[in-house]
């Protein structure tokens, strides 16, 4: 696999995804970025205004345009390591801004180059937020597959901004040229969805990068029927999402403690929302994290790890996210801890945790999904 990021002046850069050695040879950046440097060659824009990249995957568009200090917005913390070891690998150093995607954008910017998040939700998280600090200069080129760009795009576009254009397709991929109406008032930023968890009495919050935004994916569903009661342990909720799997943890187990760990900023702030609003009394027994699965957490230092893992990284349909997830599991449990799981019948995770910890359970299962149960022993 190439791991050399073109330049069009000349040179390339080094690029990896994070974590290097989970990434069976998957590219760091895709031809949109290759298209946007290229057009910009033949940009003009306000070099004096900021400079803002949002969803740049690797950071690619990041360490290209470094000696501008752009602003970089994600909503990935993975992205956020990458792009600070690819800058170490290429000996640049780190003069850009780090935003999260629920941090304030900078005013009037000069040039927005924008990777098409995967939902439409982000997209029209960010579209809104764009149309509060764009300024008369502001000039906006996004980038996604060809395939990924439709004509419902362009109208979110069109709608949140102003007047916009595509280009040719080049190497699959396809820009979107846009430029912001001064006249047109901005508009509000979408409010977290919200929808009663069946049930209960709670109400559960998603902001807009939250995996089934909309409703209780049918894996969490069946989870919640074979969580713990009365543990009095250490507890985490790994790749926790809207954090129900933790909130219901909480509320059962009046005596146990909570980590929500997530690799999303919004899925954390989701998290942290719904235990507020649901069960106050237990923050104080609650913890959350931005992360990439356990990366820094305590050897032996849990009880119990929860987990409905995801089968995608970003655009990348990929199992290295799962087993990261089960490796870190059994580092931070104690002697005797429990890794619980949930997942498709199909990805035949049964293996991998019995090559990892030399045992697995069936704790339920149904025609799609599977329980499963692990323990660390010595």
């Amino acid at each position: 696999m190439n791991h050399h990021f073109p330049l069009p002046q000349g040179g390339e850069l080094i690029l990896h995804r994070y974590p290097r050695h989970a990434q069976h040879g998957l590219q760091a950046w895709d031809a949109a970025d290759e298209y946007i440097m290229n057009e910009l060659a033949s940009q003009e824009w306000d070099r004096q205004a900021p400079l803002l990249i949002v969803n740049d995957g690797c950071g690619a568009l990041t360490l290209a345009l470094h000696h501008l200090k752009p602003w970089a917005m994600t909503d990935s913390r993975v992205a956020e390591l990458a792009l600070n070891a690819n800058a170490m690998d290429n000996g640049l150093a780190p003069d850009w801004q780090s935003l999260d995607s629920l941090a304030p954008w900078p005013e009037q910017p000069g040039l927005v180059l924008l990777k098409l998040p995967k939902t439409k939700a982000l997209l029209e998280y960010q579209l809104a937020a764009l149309s509060r600090v764009a300024g008369p200069q502001t000039r906006v080129i996004a980038g996604a597959k060809a395939r990924d760009i439709h004509s419902s795009t362009l109208a979110l576009f069109e709608q949140y901004l102003g007047p916009t254009r595509t280009s040719l397709a080049w190497k699959k991929a396809r820009l979107i040229f846009c430029t912001p109406d001064p006249a047109r008032a901005p508009s509000p930023l979408p409010p977290p969805l919200a929808w009663p968890l069946d049930g209960t009495g709670f109400t559960i919050y998603n902001h807009a990068n939250v995996f089934s935004r909309a409703g209780l994916d049918i894996g969490a569903r069946f989870m919640l029927e074979h969580l713990p009661s009365d543990h009095q342990g250490r507890i985490i909720d790994l790749g926790c999402g809207n954090g129900v799997l933790g909130l219901m943890t909480l509320a059962r187990n009046p005596q146990a403690r909570v980590c929500f760990v997530d690799e999303s900023h919004m899925a954390i702030a989701s998290a942290r929302l719904n235990l507020e609003h649901n069960l106050p009394g237990a923050m104080e027994r609650a913890r959350f994290m931005v992360n990439n699965c356990l990366e820094g957490l305590t050897a032996d230092s849990a009880d119990l790890v929860l987990c409905n893992p995801p089968f995608h990284q970003q655009q990348a349909i990929t199992d290295h996210i799962a087993w990261q997830m089960f490796v870190d599991a059994k580092r931070v449990l104690r002697r005797g801890g429990e890794l619980l799981l949930v997942a498709n019948r199909h990805l035949d995770y049964h293996q991998k945790l019995k090559r990892l910890f030399g045992n697995q359970r069936v704790v339920a299962s149904n025609r799609k999904f599977v329980i499963l149960r692990a323990i660390k022993t010595p």
